[in-house]
């Protein structure tokens, strides 16, 4: 080996120094510099360093000295810098858990990013984490979502996407939300069902770290007196980390983290860092949760509110139809009285006057128009007595056949045929008996103009839901649907003052009584009624 040393050599060749290299050109010409960089470690120098003891050279043990501190404190050095490194890494991973936990107020959004960054290997990087949330209501903790891989082989896929995709944590979270979070639920779905502990019992470990506000770490957990030999069952590990979520004293909820692959050590400083990362999480965790609890309690006041104002509504429909009724019933009755003289006087003329006397077509006009206002009369008061309906539980095939056996003798007078299809164990309808019997009637004999050929009408009965729906098709009557929707206004202006009220009131009868209505109308195919007929009571 060479004994001669450069290193108190200004300036160098390339080939003079053999501990630089390509780039290092600069320490060429910095001796001060080349000292510090490479003459330390260069094996000329040690040479000649040991030349100098051997020599009994003074400065020797001076030198030893300094060169020995000056590699501790390098050493030191470059430890301090990768510990400054790892804690930059750290902040930033912090502050970009921080931004997302105080924007968001979706809980799932929340417990992905908090799950994500206890097990992804850019966060905390455990194997698995479960979460329990706090049921105050119920007085227990229990579990609710977990994360993680089952075994080794699924370990391997999702490292493997992980390290392909290059996600950042937030990208990490999200994704999990969106396609995992269902998906990991149901994986350990065993596991979450049995993570069910009583908070009133104090002596489980699960409410000691929780009243404690400590992270706990569990070693020898199959040996260990406080945890319950199912726990270590079901969870499988010898070594996990209990994380308690408190938020300003409240108990908000339990993060349980293993290696459950790895087996890696939890360490000390594992466990500090997952507690500073309880505080944000918990807080976190809570104001999403009073967030869905105000998000539900604003819809019940929406509901309540806008249910509330349809009752005033209905009562003010209500106390205007009263009024109606008042008026149209005293209007009937005051004119019911001298009609009847009117037409009774009238029948009798008529059956008293000969076949021959030339008056007698008068009388038979006032006995037919006297018949007339005398129906129209009594629609009034059904009118009137349609603002109180009674209701009780009635069999809708009674309810049918009773009105076709009222209109048989008019429809058959008409011409016209009817066939009803019954539903098969059809329940029991809540409805007013007598309202609406009436209604059918009238919708088998409004007098619609006919189209001229086979007088044909169809009703069935059909089970749906929490209903029967009654189907009645009447294809030989001709009119359009505008017209249709007149003849379904009370005393609105028609051809025919009888036809115009009495679908009106059937319409009007079923309304008070919640029963949808709809009447469809084709000048080609005839019309088609349906009414939906409630098996229940209504809840008010």
């Amino acid at each position: 080996m060479d004994r001669e040393c450069c290193w108190n050599q200004e300036l160098l060749e390339q080939e003079a120094c053999p501990k630089t290299g390509e780039g290092e050109e600069d320490l060429l010409a910095s001796r001060r510099q080349r000292n510090l960089e490479k003459c330390c470690e260069c094996p000329r120098f040690l040479s000649e360093l040991h030349r100098w003891r051997d020599d009994g050279n003074p400065l020797a043990p001076i030198v030893d000295n300094l060169l020995g501190e000056y590699r501790l404190q390098k050493s030191q050095i470059q430890s301090l810098v990768s510990f400054l490194d790892n804690k930059s890494l750290e902040i930033r991973f912090f502050h970009e858990l921080g931004s997302v936990l105080q924007s968001s107020v979706d809980l799932d959004e929340v417990l992905s990013v908090a799950l994500t960054a206890i097990t992804a290997g850019k966060g905390f990087g455990m194997n698995r984490a479960f979460l329990m949330l706090t049921d105050r209501e119920a007085g227990v903790l229990r579990g609710y979502l977990g994360i993680g891989p089952r075994d080794i082989g699924e370990a391997s896929q999702v490292w493997n996407e992980i390290t392909q995709n290059d996600m950042d944590l937030q990208t990490l979270a999200q994704n999990f939300r969106l396609n995992k979070l269902s998906s990991e639920r149901a994986k350990f779905h065993d596991i979450l069902e049995c993570l069910t502990v009583p908070l009133e019992n104090k002596e489980h470990i699960f409410i000691k770290a929780l009243d404690g506000k400590t992270p706990v770490m569990v070693e020898n957990a199959y040996y260990h007196p406080d945890v319950p030999a199912e726990l270590t069952r079901l969870l499988g590990v010898d070594t996990f980390l209990l994380m308690p979520l408190i938020s300003r004293n409240r108990r908000v909820g339990m993060i349980i983290a293993d290696n459950f692959i790895t087996h890696r050590p939890i360490t000390e400083a594992d466990m500090h860092s997952l507690e500073t990362f309880g505080f944000p999480v918990a807080f976190a965790i809570e104001r999403a949760s009073l967030y869905d609890n105000l998000q539900i309690e604003l819809n019940r006041v929406t509901e309540a509110g806008r249910k509330l104002k349809e009752q005033q509504e209905l009562i003010v429909r209500m106390e205007n139809m009263a009024l109606v009724g008042r008026i149209t019933s005293s209007i009937a009755h005051s004119v019911r009285n001298p009609l009847m003289i009117i037409g009774g006087f009238a029948r009798s003329m008529l059956k008293n006057s000969p076949e021959s006397d030339p008056k007698r077509t008068f009388i038979e006009s006032i006995v037919a128009e006297t018949r007339q206002l005398e129906g129209v009369l009594d629609e009034i008061l059904n009118y009137s007595d349609s603002l109180y309906p009674t209701r009780d539980f009635w069999d809708v095939n009674q309810l049918v056949e009773s009105a076709l056996r009222d209109t048989a003798d008019a429809l058959n007078l008409l011409g016209y045929t009817t066939a009803y299809s019954p539903g098969i164990e059809l329940p029991v309808v809540y409805i007013d008996f007598k309202q609406l019997s009436y209604c059918l009637r009238t919708v088998l004999q409004n007098d619609i103009n006919c189209l001229g050929k086979e007088r044909f009408i169809a009703i069935s009965a059909q089970a749906r839901d929490e209903s029967v729906v009654l189907l009645i098709e009447d294809r030989s009557r001709s009119i359009s649907q505008a017209e249709l929707d007149r003849l379904l206004v009370p005393f609105s202006e028609t051809s025919d003052l009888g036809a115009g009220l009495a679908l009106a009131l059937c319409k009007t009868m079923l309304e008070k009584q919640g029963i949808p209505f709809v009447a469809q109308a084709d000048p080609q195919e005839g019309i088609h009624y349906s009414i939906t007929l409630p098996t229940r009571k209504e809840e008010h």
